[in-house]
């Protein structure tokens, strides 16, 4: 079995060789040629998975190390008889540690308080109630808005808020959907200049799900009238060509780095390898888990927390702090990510 890896995934290497031969390539650079006659493709959200790559290979399965699929063309890949995998929930407590943590850098700086805060969830799946439970437990009111969900399930329903509720109400609103581009409720521009006009409360605004979720011109704009008093903007649109104006108007600037711990890294790896497997009838036990930290270790040494504070682990002022310095290093930054931890 032939398996072509991106070279971004980590803890794969020596792993993946327990299936097959493992080539391993830039996500972004892979080409038709590379996958003509590989079995396997495993990657992340870099790799366009469509006609124009896969047609004429021998490739029977997809695994993507990643809760997004919407670089992979699914049509396309039913009508070729392609299988294919994400993984769903991998790096949810990644994202609910990048949300907490950046609450937590907002309070400190008096722009809102957490005793005294309504938080909007748009998108209630795996990351998202992860979410929900991190709001909770640091004290904040919660709304919930998930359309899909609520149509599927009864009590979800019941206590399930309107994006009008959550423009009324909020002081915060994160998203965590994924991006849908068509049917009853798409998501493309969910966030856009009729949504923002509307706040009344002049809420922060956190992007930590899709980047083609919020119009990014719109939310420019909204910064600018104080329709939102700030923005935290993790998922971009056009990456890793973003907008540099936009970047220099959000208090936080994060390139795709959310869902980077090496917990969820790891978790993304284990069950991509672990899916190839069982689509080809495979008993292989993999050993993919995320390396121990130093002692005293503190992501952001140079800002002091105390020893118990999430910020220890992570602080995702550092990571802004270098994607603002140099945003054309996007890919970069992403690419050669540090190691970071859950907490």
């Amino acid at each position: 079995m032939k398996l072509i890896i991106d070279d971004k995934i980590p803890f794969i290497r020596g792993e993946a060789e327990k299936l097959g031969e493992a080539v391993y390539l830039p996500g972004a650079k892979i080409t038709a040629e590379d996958v003509r006659e590989a079995d396997v493709l495993i990657t992340r959200t870099r790799t366009l998975c469509n006609k124009s790559l896969l047609e004429g290979s021998k490739v029977q399965f997809i695994a993507t190390a990643t809760i997004g699929f919407d670089h992979l063309d699914v049509d396309y890949l039913r009508e070729a008889g392609i299988a294919w995998t994400n993984c769903p929930g991998c790096n949810a407590t990644s994202v609910a540690q990048y949300v907490e943590t950046s609450l937590l850098l907002l309070a400190e700086e008096g722009k809102i308080n957490l005793s005294d805060c309504t938080v909007g969830v748009v998108g209630v799946g795996n990351v998202g109630r992860r979410v929900v439970e991190r709001l909770e437990r640091m004290g904040c009111r919660v709304l919930l808005n998930d359309p899909p969900r609520a149509e599927k399930e009864a009590d979800f329903a019941k206590h399930a808020a309107s994006l009008s509720q959550l423009q009324a109400e909020c002081n915060v609103i994160t998203i965590h959907t994924p991006l849908v581009m068509g049917g009853a409720h798409p998501t493309l521009h969910l966030v856009n200049a009729d949504f923002l006009k509307d706040l009344k409360r002049r809420p922060i605004l956190i992007n930590a799900g899709r980047g083609e979720v919020v119009d990014g011109a719109a939310l420019s704009q909204a910064l600018d009238e104080g329709w939102v008093s700030d923005a935290v903007i993790d998922t971009w649109e056009n990456e890793p060509s973003i907008n540099r104006e936009l970047l220099r108007k959000v208090y936080l600037g994060t390139p795709h780095i959310a869902g980077y711990s090496a917990d969820g890294k790891a978790n993304g790896t284990r069950m991509a390898l672990q899916a190839v497997a069982r689509h080809f009838n495979k008993e292989v036990t993999f050993e993919v888990s995320a390396p121990a930290l130093p002692e005293g270790y503190s992501y952001y040494p140079e800002m002091a927390v105390t020893p118990d504070s999430p910020l220890r682990l992570y602080n995702p002022l550092r990571d802004s702090e270098a994607l603002k310095a140099h945003p054309e290093d996007f890919e970069k930054l992403r690419g050669d990510y540090p190691l970071r931890r859950e907490c």
